[in-house]
This record gives C-alpha cells, structure tokens and sequence, in this order.
C-alpha cells in the first residue's frame, strides 16, 4: 500500500459518509490500520490536505475539514461550471460508454432498494466522476473526485434534505439525453441537478447558541431560575449539526479498532 492508497480509501469513506467533517484522522491510528509508517499516512495526509479534503492543527493533529458556507458556494458553483462544461464539449457518446453509465445506475437503484446508506452515497456521488470519465477526461475526473468529497461534507455539515431517489432519477435523465445525442438538456439537467442539491442544504439556517447551556448555568441565581422556570415550558428545538458535534463524535478515534478502522 502507497500513500495514493490511503488517500482514496479516505476519500471513499467520505463520499460513503463515514467520516464526517470535523474527524481526526490521527497518524498513528492510521498507520496500524493500514500496517504502514507514520511517514506514508504523512504523505497520504498532506497530499489530501493540498486538495483542500484535510486540515492539520499544530496542536491536534489532522482533521477532515468543515466547509465554511463561502466555501460551500463556491464548490457547488466550481462543479457546475466543471460538469456542464464537459457535457457541453463532449463528442458523441458510444454504446461501450452508455453502457457503464447504465451499470452504475443500476448498482445506485440496487443500493437504494438495499438500504446500503454508506454504499448509495459513494454511488451518487461517484456517478458525476463516472461521467466525466465516460465523457473522456480523466483530469477533471479526478478534481470532480474531490469536489464531490467536498460537497459531500457539505451536505453531511448543513443537514441536506435532498432525496437519494430523486438524484438518481435525475442521473436517470441525464443519460437520457445524453444518449439521445441533446447535449443541451443533458447540460440544463446536470445545472438543475446540481442546482437542487445545493438548494436544499440548511446554509441559511440560523445558526444555534454555542454557549446557551453555559450561559444559563452561569446566570444571576434569580434569572437562573426564571430562566429554568421558562426552559421546562418551552420544548427545547432540536439543533443543527454542527462542528463542535462532529468534532466531539470522533473524539475518542485515538483507537483505531473504535473508529477509524470500523469506517476505513
């Protein structure tokens, strides 16, 4: 195993959302894991955080990273303009071809009739990939690779309500065209697509008081009761992930055996 390897498998469990944003990935943890130094998980590490997919702290060590909303913008935005290009400059696509993009379909409805949560988001995602290697690009299959871990993050950190059964009829549709040589539909569908996607993330969510729990075991004695008094009236709203919560999921992945090595 090379340090390509660990990078992919990486990469693989976010797109499946087995890592979520926030998640330590810690390099001795993953050096037993993967039965490898500490130098090739470095070099794994570092190669995944020039593509924007980890971060490293001085302090703690490396962590998957937690798009910020700009960011989430901008990599809906980037995977539009990426994938309706390629349609748009596509030659004609053969049966060969066609006919891949029909497999993964189909492996995408087995996985949703399956219930495989882990195994349909890879495929979902994978799917835009698959494309843009069928449409003959292998450079910016590989980036798309990336955004999709990216935007996938980014639905797992803003709560997406977008259906799994909805986007793979929407792949469903693209191919459509695609075969049927509209070129210009199948552009205006993947834009929509994406579009959709984006849209039904909770970006614009307001945001929940960090430090409510705080705040009210703090307060003046009199106000910490009326307080209370008012809190057992009031049913408590259910927060948004969040990236204190996605941190503190994966606190304990220190042991390889109770995380890392479950989702890797």
């Amino acid at each position: 195993m090379n340090s390509k390897d660990i990078a992919d498998r990486i990469v693989e469990a976010i797109l499946a959302q087995k890592l979520m944003p926030g998640a330590r990935l810690g390099e001795q943890a993953l050096s037993m894991l993967f039965d490898c130094s500490r130098t090739l998980v470095r070099e794994a590490l570092m190669q995944l955080a020039a593509r924007g997919i980890v971060q490293v702290s001085s302090r703690r060590g490396w962590f998957v990273v937690q798009p910020s909303k700009t960011e989430a913008r901008e990599a809906f935005e980037a995977r539009k303009v990426i994938e309706t290009g390629l349609i748009r400059s596509a030659g004609a696509m053969d049966k060969a071809t066609l006919k891949r993009l029909k497999q993964h379909i189909q492996q995408e409805k087995t996985a949703l009739k399956q219930d495989d949560v882990g195994r349909r988001s890879f495929l979902l995602g994978d799917f835009h990939v698959c494309l843009a290697e069928c449409l003959g690009n292998q450079l910016l299959a590989d980036t798309l690779r990336d955004f999709t871990a990216r935007t996938t993050l980014i639905a797992m950190l803003y709560q997406s309500s977008h259906d799994a059964v909805k986007s793979c009829q929407e792949h469903i549709e693209i191919v459509q065209a695609l075969e049927r040589g509209d070129k210009e539909t199948a552009e205006q569908l993947m834009a929509q697509h994406i579009g959709q996607v984006q849209s039904a993330l909770q970006i614009n969510a307001a945001p929940t008081d960090p430090l409510a729990e705080l705040r009210l075991a703090l307060a003046p004695m009199s106000t910490s009761l009326a307080a209370k008094k008012t809190a057992r009236l009031t049913p408590r709203p259910v927060p948004l992930a969040s990236s204190s919560m996605a941190s503190s999921s994966i606190s304990s992945s220190d042991s390889p055996s109770t995380y890392l090595g479950a989702l890797l």
